[in-house]
């Protein structure tokens, strides 16, 4: 029995890291038109503030999964922990955006190097399927339930400000967490003996500088320019980064067709062989790139643009969680009966309800009862899609290339999030004009919705491609 509880205890303590994680992205989503007036930030600013996080954890989560293999599972977990309570408390003092933009960048990195080793530590701790299957099920809704609590917080937490800017409550929220989970991740999770890798088989830092930097490249510069007047300096950065990424990619072939045991590549380009793979990026693609710009735009429509308080729009938020979390559930029961049509359906009622979206948010006058149902309804619709998309996306990849195509999956789905936040964010902020009214907001929502409908509308045409 003691066993038992020991091992829930410790399931406790690793689901920690995935709610901070997930926690800090709708938190932020929510309060940012805060952080925005807190920092005296640009458009582009508050852009980075999330975008920047989702790169610094996109870039280094397939690295940070050999670590724990590398240097200890549980040293790693701890560390990781730790820097990213003191780097959440770097972003709640943050004085200027570039300070804060900073600390996001490396707050993502800090969540990378938290989730793999709790992942390692459920496979070793949970040997046996069932158990497994129930801890991976704990763990999971501790990631769904973080979505919910943070949209909530994110609401809540910037009106309190009695004693400080309210924004910075949205980062220093990490820290009571963190001090309680940290010693407790020190002193009773079990030791793990130290598997040193060969030699040959290290870290690819190559292949992360090459990556990090086409990304960065090409990140930066679209959320950046807009506001810019797209200098020169744009246009360079543009090139540079499309250069930095066919370097990536022959580095990564040169390393995975060398002497075998050598230094393993970042990214298998093998997976790149199989056309349901392919169709499977293409559809992480597009589906990531509308679902935090879906948060960004309506947040900045709802707060900034129709005079919401933050409090309302998260409740309003909350709903559309909610509906992500029943509609996943179900959903993870009837796939395995009807396959992909569950998804499609889904992407319909995506669409559907993102063409609701702008009937209603019209102007100032909005039925704010209405909008409860349609972002129940949407969230249903996004918890029809996300939960099988790994699934449907790897289910014909052989066996021995699972593990590299899952965590491809992951730093793909973090790209696209933040490649959405700069593309489509730019589209919205573009229509604002300089001195925005109702009337503006309203209209540069509504063409960035529409991008996000066209978006989703790839997402439907390659699921069709998909075999049944």
């Amino acid at each position: 029995m003691n066993l038992q509880i020991s091992k829930w205890l410790l399931l406790a303590i690793i689901s920690a890291s995935v709610f901070l994680s997930v926690m800090d992205i709708f938190i932020v989503n929510v309060a940012i038109p805060h952080i925005k007036t807190g920092i005296r930030g640009t458009d582009s600013d508050i852009q980075l503030v999330i975008a920047l996080y989702l790169l610094g954890y996109a870039v280094f989560l397939i690295t940070a999964g050999r670590a724990g293999d590398y240097f200890g599972k549980k040293k790693v977990f701890v560390l990781a922990m730790l820097l990213f309570v003191v780097i959440s408390a770097m972003c709640g003092f943050a004085q200027t955006p570039w300070q804060l933009n900073v600390a996001r960048f490396f707050q993502g990195v800090a969540a990378a190097w938290m989730i793999p080793q709790g992942i390692t530590y459920i496979q070793e701790l949970f040997p046996g399927g069932r158990e497994r299957v129930k801890a991976l099920g704990i763990y999971g809704s501790v990631a769904g339930s973080a979505s919910v609590i943070g949209q909530f917080l994110g609401g809540l937490l910037p009106d309190m400000n009695a004693f400080l800017d309210g924004w910075r409550l949205v980062f220093l929220i990490n820290l009571p967490i963190g001090l309680v989970v940290v010693p407790m991740a020190l002193f009773l999770l079990p030791p793990d003996r130290r598997r040193n890798a060969s030699r040959g088989t290290g870290f690819d830092f190559s292949g992360v500088l090459l990556l990090t930097g086409a990304l960065v490249c090409l990140l930066y510069p679209l959320i950046r320019g807009r506001e810019l007047n797209w200098p020169w300096w744009c246009m360079a950065m543009l090139g540079a980064g499309g250069i930095l990424l066919v370097m990536f990619v022959r580095d990564q072939k040169q390393k995975l067709s060398a002497v075998p045991h050598q230094r393993l590549p970042l990214l298998d380009v093998r997976l790149f062989g199989f056309r349901d793979f392919n169709i499977g990026m293409a559809i992480v693609l597009f589906y990531f790139m509308v679902q935090d710009s879906y948060f960004l735009i309506n947040v900045m429509l709802l707060e900034t643009g129709l005079g919401f308080s933050s409090v309302e729009t998260g409740m309003l938020f909350v709903f559309q969680g909610v509906g992500y979390v029943i509609a996943s559930l179900v959903s993870l029961r009837l796939v395995p009966l009807f396959g992909k049509k569950v998804l499609q359906a889904g992407v319909l009622i995506m669409m559907t309800t993102l063409a609701l979206h702008i009937i209603v948010l019209n102007g100032a006058q909005v039925d704010r009862y209405l909008l409860y149902p349609i972002l129940f309804a949407y969230g249903t619709g996004c918890g029809s899609v996300l939960p099988s998309l790994l699934a449907v996306g790897l289910k014909n990849i052989p066996i021995e290339l699972a593990g590299a195509a899952s965590g491809t999956f992951s730093t793909f789905q973090q790209t696209a999030i933040a490649l959405g936040i700069g593309v489509v964010g730019g589209i919205f902020f573009s229509n604002l004009g300089p001195l925005p009214g109702v009337a503006d907001y309203v209209s540069a929502y509504r063409i960035a919705t529409v991008t996000n409908i066209a978006l989703l509308g790839l997402v439907g045409f390659f699921l069709w491609l998909l075999p049944h």
